[in-house]
């Protein structure tokens, strides 16, 4: 457990956090009693992550992309402080179907600014060799949460499905580097904020992964997630293909699958 009182007290609102959750990692999210902050807090092993999502923070805004502002970083004997600003808004995965519906152009047209911001000058990656070699750390931790992975896969050696997608990645190499965008990293709906009259998206949260990568790694997590929220197959594949049109590609559903298998493999 986070050792509130060292790592979260300033003096001034340590009393004024609500906690959101508590990660096995020792992590820990807390919400400012009036809503207009989180906190995320981390022991010392994790200070120089929470150290890289704040950069990533940072960089985002200054691209004009909206999302959570940096209002303090603290680092202490016990970990790490970040607080950022909240984004004012629902998240997209607490929105019914017929809302969902109605954002989902403004929400691929988000994407799309997103990923065409000039990867070049985004100074983080997450590119696909760095995902394999984070994949296989998992893996030989034994870390992997077979509840991430699709229903179908949660019984086999998460060994075997590392070693199902290795004949894929050079071709995966060659697309990642012909196509390379900023991705945000995690973009699944709880990422998503909407304006609630509008429909507009307020900003995206959760930075911890934004880098340079190929399109399909969001793009992949995107869809995948929405089925969640749409009521059919059917209503799932129509989002689908207006997504693709929309953002402005046909889809590549092996490169969707490879994406989405692999994810699940680098979180742990």
């Amino acid at each position: 457990m986070i050792n509130l009182r060292a790592v979260l007290y300033d003096g001034r609102d340590g009393d004024g956090w609500i906690p959101v959750t508590d990660g096995e990692s020792g992590a820990g999210v807390f919400r400012s009693d009036d809503g207009t902050r989180y906190a995320k807090c981390v022991t010392a092993g994790g200070v120089t992550s929470l150290e890289e999502e704040r950069d990533r923070v940072e960089w985002l805004g200054a691209q004009g992309v909206p999302g959570p502002r940096v209002l303090d970083w603290r680092v202490t004997a016990d970990g790490a402080r970040l607080v950022t600003s909240a984004v004012a808004g629902v998240p997209a995965h607490r929105v019914p179907a017929a809302r969902l519906r109605a954002a989902w152009d403004r929400i691929a047209d988000a994407v799309r600014r997103l990923h065409d911001l000039p990867a070049g000058r985004c100074p983080f990656t997450r590119d696909l060799t760095r995902m394999f070699a984070m994949a296989g750390d998992v893996i030989a931790r034994g870390a992997v949460n077979p509840e991430f992975l699709p229903e179908e896969q949660q019984h086999t050696p998460a060994g075997e499905l590392l070693a199902r997608l290795a004949p894929q990645l050079e071709h995966r190499l060659a697309q990642e580097a012909a196509e390379t965008v900023v991705c945000h990293g995690d973009l699944c709906l709880p990422n998503i904020i909407l304006d609630p009259e509008t429909l507009d998206v307020a900003g995206f949260i959760d930075l911890g992964r934004l880098g340079r990568a190929d399109p399909y790694a969001d793009i992949a997590l995107l869809l995948a997630n929405s089925r969640e929220t749409w009521p059919d197959e059917g209503e799932a594949n129509r989002a689908d293909e207006r997504f693709a049109e929309r953002y402005g590609i046909v889809l590549d559903r092996d490169r969707e699958r490879f994406y989405l298998h692999l994810d699940p493999l680098t979180w742990g």
